[in-house]
């Protein structure tokens, strides 16, 4: 999955678990259980995620909804081959958005 989200500092929980399809309960709960979202509070404690969290929510995405990892398979799976798995990652969705553009393309010609 590949989330669409304007480029910002910050985003919010209701914009993330919209982009992402979710429901804002299971944003919170990933955050609890995955050490790598961290995303920062602000004083009424609203969560503000960073682009590199909205990054490691599309891998744990990919990881659990995708791929069907559960979530302890999916926490070392990250622990274990994080930077693997994010070059992996990385390639795979770069390669889905040079397929969309063929894609569309082709619908013009």
């Amino acid at each position: 999955m590949h989330v669409n989200l304007p480029e910002k500092l910050y985003y919010g929980i209701g914009e993330v678990s919209k982009a992402f399809g979710v429901n804002a309960s299971l944003i919170r709960f990933w955050e609890k259980e995955f050490d790598v979202l961290q995303p920062k509070k602000n004083a009424k404690g609203n969560r503000k995620f960073t682009p590199q969290d909205i990054k490691n929510l599309e891998l744990i995405y990919h990881l659990v909804k995708e791929r069907g990892f559960t979530l302890e398979g999916a926490k070392i799976h990250l622990k274990e081959g994080k930077k693997e798995t994010l070059s992996n990652f990385d390639i795979i969705r770069k390669l889905e958005h040079v397929k969309a553009q063929l894609i569309e393309l082709k619908k013009n010609l």
